[in-house]
């Protein structure tokens, strides 16, 4: 296997946690890899970000709620690696890419059900299996989950159950791939300040500062507390931790 460079891909790269998520893996001389859906603009100012961190960076389009787009994207992928890197393997994977959802399940459309299933957890799990072969020897995986798997927010009952299936997917990935030396983690934010709520913040104005008054560390989370600690994840030094659900949330409804 001829590895030069540590490779991350990081899903949904181009705003909010994703996009925080693959600065800080650059200011620790990880080259980046991006998807975004629709957002080409945000995803190339990423791009540029990132080399002026003095590290390498593409972006390339994918929906992940379209698992029959896959083949067509580990393609593309095989590509950038070889022109851009010389080489088969990338390193990380960070499953971020998402919606929020706030409808109460009495509510909850079959047609929304799904839309929210192929994306939080039908597109994590093929697209994850697809690209397990491409994902060096000792590398890891990081999947995006929420601390409402551990808290109840009323409107929050299908996303967070879809975030939960993917805690529970992690810990079989670390079994089945921990003879790699992959290591699977899963990342747990509390209520983040990004556009992903933001209309849900819009609509009630009092809302951050009543979590921020129920949270230990007395604020709402940014994108900015999350990101590097995914990109410690994806360094040596943790890397006797697998299998595991970190909450991020400074302390949320404790």
């Amino acid at each position: 296997m001829n590895k030069n460079s540590k490779v991350a891909l990081v899903t949904g790269g181009s705003r909010g946690i994703g996009r925080n998520s693959a600065i800080s893996l650059s200011k620790k001389g990880i080259d980046v890899i991006i998807t975004y859906n629709n957002q080409k603009e945000k995803a190339d100012e990423v791009v540029r970000e990132i080399e002026a961190n003095g590290a390498r960076a593409v972006a390339i389009q994918l929906d992940v709620s379209d698992v029959s787009s896959f083949d067509s994207f580990v393609s593309k992928l095989s590509d950038v690696l070889k022109v851009k890197w010389n080489q088969e393997y990338f390193d990380f994977l960070i499953n971020n890419a998402g919606i929020s959802n706030h409808t109460p399940i009495l509510k909850v459309t079959e047609e929304e059900f799904d839309n929210l299933m192929n994306i939080h957890f039908k597109g994590v799990f093929f697209l994850t299996q697809k690209l397990i072969p491409f994902i060096a020897d000792n590398g890891g995986i990081v999947n995006t989950s929420t601390g409402m798997t551990r808290f109840t927010i009323p409107g929050s009952g299908v996303y967070s159950a879809m975030k939960g299936a993917v805690e529970v997917l992690t810990r079989y990935l670390a079994k089945e791939l921990g003879a790699r030396g992959i290591r699977v983690n899963t990342i747990a934010p509390g209520a983040i300040n990004t556009e992903f709520s933001g209309s849900a913040y819009m609509e009630n104005p009092g809302l951050k500062d009543f979590i921020g008054s129920q949270t230990a560390l007395g604020r709402i989370g940014e994108a900015s507390d999350i990101g590097g600690i995914v990109a410690n994840l994806c360094t040596d030094e943790m890397g006797w931790v697998t299998g595991q659900c970190i909450e991020a949330s400074g302390g949320m409804f404790l």
